[in-house]
């Protein structure tokens, strides 16, 4: 998981903040903190090979999509959307997602796949209420949602 996670990544380098980036992009050590914080993670895999990877995370009310990547050699086959359903079908829970505001192709992606950019001030209270980021990141970065959320606000 931790290859795919680095390989993919190397799409954020000089996109986002300078600040943000560090290498590899996700330690050994991170990756395992955050399975014992709940995230579990699905791979999508081919002939034994490990194609591309998403986490899911319970947060109660809602789900959060948490660190979805694909190698390098297979974005745009349909790796990330078979995940993507997979894991939306896990339960019933609205799913929020966070990254970064410059990565426009994975919002383009979420967009694609139904999800909606929310407003800088949902942004801000979801990101400070279920993510545990540095405040520089949550300036940086932004959320979408899925139609049960979106929902939910105009009920």
């Amino acid at each position: 998981m931790l290859a795919i996670v680095n390989d993919a990544a190397q799409a954020y380098r000089g996109v986002i903040p300078a600040d943000r980036w560090h290498e590899p992009y996700m330690p050994a050590d991170e990756l395992a903190k955050e399975i014992a914080a709940g995230i579990v993670f699905w791979v999508a895999e081919e002939e034994g090979r490990v194609l591309g990877v998403m986490g899911i995370q319970d947060k109660g009310d809602v789900a959060l999509l948490r660190h979805a990547y694909v190698a390098s050699a297979t974005q745009r086959t349909g790796v990330g959307t078979r995940l993507l359903r997979h894991v939306q079908g896990l339960d019933g829970k609205p799913i929020l997602i966070g990254t970064w505001a410059a990565a426009s192709w994975a919002i383009e992606f979420y967009r694609r796949n139904g999800f909606t950019v929310v407003s800088d001030s949902d942004k801000d209270r979801l990101l400070r209420t279920y993510w545990s980021i540095p405040a520089r990141q949550i300036e940086t970065s932004v959320v979408l949602a899925d139609a049960r959320w979106m929902e939910a606000q105009r009920a």
